[in-house]
């Protein structure tokens, strides 16, 4: 997905062996914004082929996949991280919390708090753009395993997200999509949603294609650990009276075991 749905553009940039970064672009002002730095060389070559200089550096979360290649890159750009996370991250020109905006881009963004994946985990809402970057709390038809966080904090992490409009454009962190649709399917095999999006996820990767970015509207419909909540998927769980965090978290530790 080359641009968003607005005036911005973004790139999306394989690094390490499954990582995303994206660099988000505005023509009129010349600024750019990079979110995430698994490795530098690969976001190098990508603002060298196209003459950018990075204004600003987002950092969703301390994770060395997204934090590792950020030295090479930071020049004069602008760091931001969470303030919840800032002992953890690299040095921060700017510490965030959720419910903050910024003028990034000549738009202006919004912070969540994202916790779950880790605490102090941040996606950054880009309302005029339609884009959202959620790093490694809501993925392409999963989330991010709970190494810090409670299942009752990723479950209000993901109705955050789940939130925002269809349109919205989701900029995950990993290409985990297609063993996420195997997965999915073992929940809700009669999804018609799902089971489309599962052979359109199976045919990218064959041609080598990136699965992520995906729409927010379509994981609303495929992505189950949205629909912990959906009466639908609770009953084919056999939990149809259970709590929505009961239902995700039973969700989530089949997920660690698949």
């Amino acid at each position: 997905m080359p641009e968003t749905n607005a005036a911005l553009e973004l790139v999306t940039i394989p690094c390490l062996a499954d990582n995303y970064a994206y660099l988000l672009h505005n023509a009129a002002t010349g600024d750019t914004v990079l979110v995430d730095a698994p490795e530098a060389a690969p976001i190098q070559a990508a603002l060298e082929t196209r003459g950018w200089t990075l204004t600003d550096i987002i950092l969703t979360h301390h994770h060395f996949d997204h934090v590792d290649g950020l030295e090479p890159l930071r020049g004069s750009a602008r760091v931001i991280g969470a303030t919840q996370d800032a002992d953890r991250l690299p040095p921060l020109d700017l510490a965030v919390a959720e419910g903050e905006t910024l003028t990034i881009c000549g738009e202006t963004a919004h912070v969540y708090d994202v916790s779950g994946h880790t605490i102090g985990h941040i996606a950054i809402h880009f309302p005029s753009s339609r884009v959202v970057f959620t790093a490694d709390s809501l993925m392409a038809l999963g989330c991010g395993r709970l190494f810090e966080g409670t299942p009752a904090q990723m479950w209000d992490s993901l109705q955050k997200l789940r939130a925002l409009p269809d349109e919205t454009c989701v900029c995950s962190g990993h290409e985990y999509t297609e063993t996420n649709a195997a997965f999915a399917l073992t929940i809700e095999p009669e999804n018609s949603d799902l089971i489309s999006r599962a052979q359109d996820v199976s045919a990218a990767r064959s041609n080598g294609q990136a699965t992520v970015p995906s729409m927010l509207g379509v994981e609303k419909r495929t992505n189950p650990f949205l629909r912990a909540d959906n009466a639908d998927l609770k009953a084919a769980l056999g939990m149809a009276e259970a709590d929505p965090v009961d239902v995700f978290a039973h969700i989530r530790k089949k997920r660690d075991n698949f």
